[in-house]
């Protein structure tokens, strides 16, 4: 047997699990994956199952790892990425949930961060965390579930309840209740983190009414964070390294320069520009985050958050009806001269940013007897363009950085016509890595830097390939007038709350 050393990613998503093998050339070995059940309790309530995500993760590590290894290699450590912002609080004495997970979707929250805003809180909170109050960070969210029970919030404060976002959890499970840890990307989205000070915050804390006796330890992307408990594999291994979702997309596409952007297009759709050591103020409503902290120095990102990208197309199958599969989306798109006139705005849980709008519904606009599956189909690809120009647009604003390409990545970025309009509408190339995968991809190379399979940074940098390019072709006046409709569209669903 070929014993060259194999990493496993855990990419625990919105709606599925997943574990994929990587070699040291950043090669898929294997994969395996398995969906679990979506929970909506109420409008604008998104919930999972805990146990749900526990046990389709272990599955999936579970088979990958068996796969990888006929033949292969043999796996030595684990990368893990995953949903960001979903809230989870357990017991720490059995690791038994309370409740649910809260989706980081979910809007239970909004009329609490509306009063918020209205007391002029955001401006301190946006100081410290880089975010905007709103109700998609877990703040709110782990708030409410300690309000929902005057015991619990007691439990809390006695220290016997573990609060994380899903990495915390996962870790929790995987070294069989020993470590309680995250890393500085997912405690940067919770609301409650200073990105300045790389610390909990006590004015957040009290603001957000949160115990930090619930808190998870803070460390760098890449750390020995645990091994994995006796039982779960054949042998116990390391935990190197774990970044939310975006940011291991991030270092997946290799994005380590300053100006460089990556966006990835999945659920939703999100976009990271690498600002360096700078953690720039957004003047146009993007979130400031951490990008990555790495032996202890950290690197800033402009992050714009699209709620819906391919979830758009899923409700075009699942709940309209209107497709088989979501790859028909293409040659719909295709087969149409133009968009005659017909937009589609997806916001079935508000419109996140440059708008920050929870209230936001989503509409289609342009409609007539002659509007077909296509023009719908067609709209809600480009409703994915015009949302990135939208963020795109922002950061240029915000950055003052010449932007020379954007890497794309995700479920949706196989789509052609996709790419080429997204080219199109930013008047900017546009390049498609080899390996789409990026995020489980990003979490591999963390693993293996901590591990010491990849030296640097630089290393990782050689490693990523284009597989495509997309160039601009279409005509300014073109461009123009398809984004002028569209922010007509836009701003007939915006509440102006």
């Amino acid at each position: 047997m070929n014993q060259q050393p194999l990493i496993l990613a855990i990419d625990q998503g919105t709606t599925s699990s997943r574990a994929i093998v990587f070699d040291l050339k950043g090669n898929q070995v294997s994969l395996a994956q398995q969906e679990f059940r979506q929970y909506y309790p109420a409008d604008g309530w998104v919930e999972h199952d805990p146990h749900e995500i526990w046990q389709s993760t272990l599955q999936v590590c579970r088979q990958a790892i068996e796969q990888a290894e006929r033949g292969h290699g043999e796996v030595i450590c684990i990368g893990i990425t995953n949903q960001r912002e979903t809230t989870v609080l357990w017991e720490r004495d059995s690791g038994e949930p309370v409740g649910h997970a809260i989706v980081w979707q979910d809007r239970r929250t909004a009329e609490f961060c509306r009063q918020l805003r209205a007391a002029n809180e955001e401006p301190a909170v946006s100081s410290k965390t880089g975010l905007l109050i709103d109700p998609y960070f877990s703040a709110t969210k782990l708030s409410w579930l300690l309000d929902q029970d005057s015991a619990l919030r007691q439990r809390a404060e006695q220290g016997k309840l573990a609060f994380g976002t899903i990495d915390t959890f996962l870790l929790w499970h995987l070294t069989g209740g020993q470590v309680h840890a995250t890393d500085a990307t997912n405690a940067c989205r919770t609301m409650l983190y200073n990105i300045h000070d790389n610390c909990w915050d006590e004015e957040l804390l009290q603001l957000f009414k949160v115990p930090a006796a619930v808190l998870p330890e803070v460390h760098d992307n890449a750390n020995a964070f645990g091994t994995t408990a006796q039982g779960l594999f054949d042998r116990r291994l390391t935990i190197g390294g774990i970044a939310g979702d975006q940011q291991a997309a991030t270092i997946g596409q290799a994005c380590f320069h300053k100006g460089m952007v990556k966006s990835t297009y999945g659920t939703g759709c999100f976009a990271l520009l690498n600002t360096g050591g700078e953690a720039i103020t957004s003047r146009n409503r993007l979130l400031t985050t951490i990008a990555y902290r790495f032996n202890g120095e950290t690197t800033y990102a402009l992050e714009g958050s699209i709620f819906v990208a391919g979830a758009a197309v899923q409700w075009l199958r699942d709940g309209l009806k209107l497709l088989q599969s979501a790859g028909e989306t293409e040659s719909l798109a295709r087969g149409l001269e133009s968009n005659r006139g017909v937009y589609l705005v997806p916001a079935f849980t508000g419109l996140g940013a440059p708008h920050w709008d929870p209230h936001a519904r989503g509409a289609i606009f342009g409609l007539t007897r002659d509007t077909g599956i296509a023009e719908i189909a067609r709209a809600a690809l480009e409703a994915v363009c015009y949302q990135t120009a939208d963020l795109l647009q922002a950061m240029h604003a915000d950055g003052d950085l010449q932007l020379s390409a954007l890497r794309v990545d995700g479920g949706m970025v196989n789509n052609d016509w996709l790419l080429q309009t997204l080219a199109d509408l930013l008047d900017l190339p546009v390049q498609r890595p080899v390996v789409t995968e990026t995020t489980a991809l990003g979490a591999a190379f963390l693993a293996g830097l901590q591990q010491g399979l990849f030296s640097s940074f630089s290393e990782v940098e050689n490693i990523w390939r284009q597989q495509a390019e997309f160039v601009p072709q279409m005509e300014q006046a073109s461009r123009e007038m398809l984004l002028q409709e569209w922010r007509k569209a836009v701003g007939r669903v915006l509440t102006r709350e």
